[in-house]
């Protein structure tokens, strides 16, 4: 069966995630029932990382098998043709070999957060930022950020649900990025690694508000790390200002797009 990769795109909001559950709507589920319009039979697709309810993605990559051979743009055409009016989109497709697979093959994940200080409430970006009102201080949370990098046991910065056999993970970058706005500041997150716990990212953030508004110092940032323990994390942040925003393959299957 020729083996398609599939680059999405979709705002988070209607949906619980991106997996396939029986009484909710998913991005997963949206996709397949494309699928079933295209060849009228049940699909499985499989993705880089199931992102949760309220989480949006902007680089998600996911595979799908078809039982005929479908020119890679006509099938990108017709899936988005059948995914109106859910807003989710299919921005590249690639024909892939069969040793090709979203989650397995992927060498690293990159996710964005966005946070915006000011004092009214978003109206325009409702649902696609975390708005704080009050000022932060992205020095001071870069200077937190740094004591994150690298490979350690992020116990403290995962949800008590998180399936991983292992907290031990590689972090590879984690940059705040300020954008100033007329409205008030913009922060950006970009956070890298091979892979991520639950919640591990909205940890983060949360963790490094309390720095950037002076409740927390770097040094409390590396004492939360060390002292693995959940209870020692900041305040986890909303989903909504969360997008998966790339993920990295080697070969990149869409390269020649």
């Amino acid at each position: 069966m020729p083996r398609y990769a599939l680059k999405v795109e979709y705002n988070g909001a209607p949906f619980s995630g991106w997996q396939r559950q029986s009484e909710h709507p998913s991005v997963q589920g949206a996709i397949e029932a494309a699928l079933g319009k295209l060849e009228k039979r049940a699909h499985t697709i499989a993705a880089a990382g199931r992102t949760d309810a309220g989480v949006h993605g902007l680089g998600q990559v996911a595979h799908c098998d078809m039982e005929k051979e479908w020119d890679a743009f006509r099938l990108s055409e017709a899936l988005n043709y059948h995914l109106k009016p859910e807003p989710v989109a299919i921005t590249a497709c690639a024909r892939v070999d069969d040793a090709f697979h979203a989650r397995f093959s992927a060498t690293w994940r990159r996710y964005l957060f966005r946070l915006v200080c000011r004092r009214a409430p978003l109206t325009h970006e409702a649902g696609l930022a975390w708005r704080v009102p009050h000022m932060l201080d992205p020095v001071a949370m870069q200077a937190g950020a740094d004591r994150l990098i690298g490979r350690h046991d992020f116990t403290t910065f995962r949800s008590s649900i998180c399936q991983a056999d292992s907290a031990l993970r590689t972090l590879d970058r984690l940059d705040v990025e300020p954008v100033e706005r007329p409205d008030g500041l913009e922060i950006r997150f970009h956070v890298q690694a091979r892979s991520f716990l639950h919640n591990q990212v909205r940890s983060f953030v949360g963790t490094l508000e309390r720095v950037g508004a002076g409740a927390w110092t770097p040094d409390d940032v590396t004492a939360a790390l060390e002292a693995r323990d959940r209870a020692a994390c900041g305040p986890v942040c909303p989903p909504h200002g969360l997008y998966l925003a790339a993920v990295g393959y080697a070969p990149d299957p869409f390269d020649h797009i």
